[in-house]
Formats: structure tokens, sequence, C-alpha cells
């Protein structure tokens, strides 16, 4: 096999899209395209599917790519030992995480990630949905609860709590509940039930076991957003909300509590780039744990 296609099928296997993946390695989709096709034609398998929106890697496609990846982390680890440029953070690195921590915390601090390691290029997506770390989807994987499944080598972040909020407006408008049963009598805003992605974040029976959202919004931050413009009273992260003029905490002794944990797969455990990532996100969260949790 030839290493040089091999690399450039890693670089497609890590970004999804031929386009993508192109530019990023400086060449044109059609002379990437037809070095995978080389690729395939030497190995005798067919590695990557391609579809309209992207490409899907084969069983044999992904087997490839972790055995490459591993043949990098060695590689990479060797030019570190002998002082070459990886023993620096250099390269693209992905990071996916659930909306409110991504947009809410970690966005507005990114930056020193970057302004540390110069020569890494970084992709933030905070969407409100699950990672497949097996698929290439992230390199690092912020996650609801530790993750149980594949060859991943999971770290906690932190725990981190939730509480119920609406805007004064709101509560002057139709009354302070005092108890939870009242909340029935209240417009509350919640996830879309069929498309919450996570049994974790199916925490509203927690406040309230008759909870009915009567706007449903498949957003942390939407949520948050509807919330503050008085459409009713809802689940929010105390480590975004608390201290926010916008929104007073209801029922304050009710709470629920869930956690943050940061996984990358195994083959990617020697690679620098993902690495600095990782101790950052590690770094980060410690010194804003007190943030999190709010008795």
């Amino acid at each position: 096999m030839n290493w040089d296609d091999g690399r450039l099928f890693l670089a497609l296997a890590r970004s999804g899209q031929m386009l993508g993946a192109a530019r990023k390695l400086g060449i044109n989709q059609s002379t990437l395209s037809r070095r995978v096709s080389a690729l395939e034609a030497d190995i005798g398998s067919t590695l990557v599917i391609r579809r309209t929106h992207g490409c899907e890697l084969t069983p044999e496609g992904e087997a490839l790519a972790s055995a490459l990846e591993q043949a990098e982390s060695a590689i990479v680890s060797a030019q570190a030992e002998l002082g070459g440029r990886d023993a620096e953070a250099w390269g693209t690195v992905r990071i996916g995480a659930p909306d409110g921590f991504g947009v809410a915390f970690l966005a507005p601090r990114i930056g020193a990630l970057a302004y540390s390691h110069p020569g890494l290029a970084i992709q933030l997506v905070p969407v409100p949905r699950s990672f497949s770390l097996s698929k290439r989807e992230a390199d690092i994987a912020v996650m609801i609860g530790r993750p149980d499944r594949g060859q991943l080598i999971a770290r906690k972040l932190t725990d981190y709590s939730l509480g119920l909020y609406a805007a004064p407006d709101y509560l002057d408008r139709f009354g302070v509940p005092s108890e939870a049963g009242e909340l029935a009598e209240h417009r509350l805003v919640g996830y879309v039930e069929d498309l919450i992605y996570a049994p974790s974040l199916n925490y509203a029976d927690e406040f309230f076991k008759g909870w009915s959202s009567a706007i449903e919004i498949s957003s942390a931050i939407g949520q948050g957003e509807a919330v503050r413009a008085g459409a009713g009273i809802g689940v929010l992260h105390d480590y975004i909300a608390a201290g926010d003029a916008g929104l007073v905490r209801v029922l304050p002794g009710i709470s629920v509590t869930r956690s943050y944990w940061m996984a990358y797969h195994e083959s990617l455990k020697g690679v620098a780039r993902v690495q600095a990532a990782a101790q950052f996100l590690t770094d980060a969260v410690k010194s804003a744990e007190a943030q999190f949790v709010v008795s």
C-alpha cells in the first residue's frame, strides 16, 4: 500500500467529505478521489461510499482508518522523542460537544487553545446530538454521561446541575409556583421529546412527574433564549442561567445533576493534536468547576 495514499485516505476519513478533505490537504477534489480509488484498487476493497452530501466509510474503510491512525500515532511519538515538529501539536482537531457546553462554555475559551498551540487548527461543533468517534465525526467528544461502548478513552470532566428558570415578566404575569404540582398550571419549555438523543437528557419528569411541554425546542441554548424572552418555565443549565439578570430561579429546592465526560478513540492516544485539546478541555473545566453545580 502506498503510504501517501493512506495519508490522503485518513484525511478523508476524518473529514467525511471529499471536498473538505481536499481543501485541507491542498489538492483538488478530483485528485483526492482518484488517489482514494487507486488505494481501493491496491487493497482490493471498497473503502468509501460516496454520497451526495459526504462520504461514509465501509467496514473495511473503518478498519483501515483505525490501523492508519495507530501507525500515525507511532510515527508522531517517534518524531516527538527525536525532537521533530510533532513534539508540538499541529494539524486539525475537531471537538464535538452538546450545544449548551459547546456554545456557552467552550466557545468563549477556545481562543486560548489556539494561542497556546499556533500550529493547531480547531473545529468546534456544538450541536444538540451525540457524536460517533468510530465514524470520525469528531476527534474528541464531550458527552453527557459515561460512554459505555466502543474502543474509547474516557475521562470525567465534571458534574453539572440544572434548575427551573423563568423570566421576571413571565412570573409577574402568571405567578410564581410554590410547589412542583403547580407547574401543571404553567407554560413549560422543554426538548422535542422524540428527538432526545440521550436518556440522561430526559430529565423533565424529575422536576415534575406530570411535565408536558407547551413549547418544545431541540436545543439547550434555544430553550434558554425562549425562557429568557418570557415563553414559560424551563429546565436550564445552572452554569449558564445562574447570575443572568433576565432569569429567575424557580423552586430552587429542586434540581437535577448530570455529568460531562470527554472521550476519544484509543487509536488517538498518542496524537499530539488530540492530547493538547484533551488537556485544554480538562484544565478549562477544572478552573471553572465551581460554576457547574449550584446548590
